[in-house]
């Protein structure tokens, strides 16, 4: 299905927010994702759909000193 993630018009398999962080390869632990303008809560990534269309936004988060 084609989705826009991070502003770009992208094919993805993922039907879940956990599927498509995975697909991804991003660290689950490490992500905060937003769904057509709403953040989607950690607790909820694995029961929140991604559908066509969708405007999804990853920010992953890089520790450091």
């Amino acid at each position: 299905m084609r989705i826009q993630l991070n502003g770009e018009d992208r094919d993805v398999a993922a039907t879940t927010i956990l599927a498509l962080v995975e697909e991804l390869g991003l660290d689950v632990r490490k992500v905060a994702v937003e769904r057509n303008l709403e953040i989607v809560p950690k607790s909820l990534h694995a029961d929140t759909p991604v559908t066509e269309g969708d405007r999804i936004e990853v920010v992953q988060f890089v520790g450091g000193g």
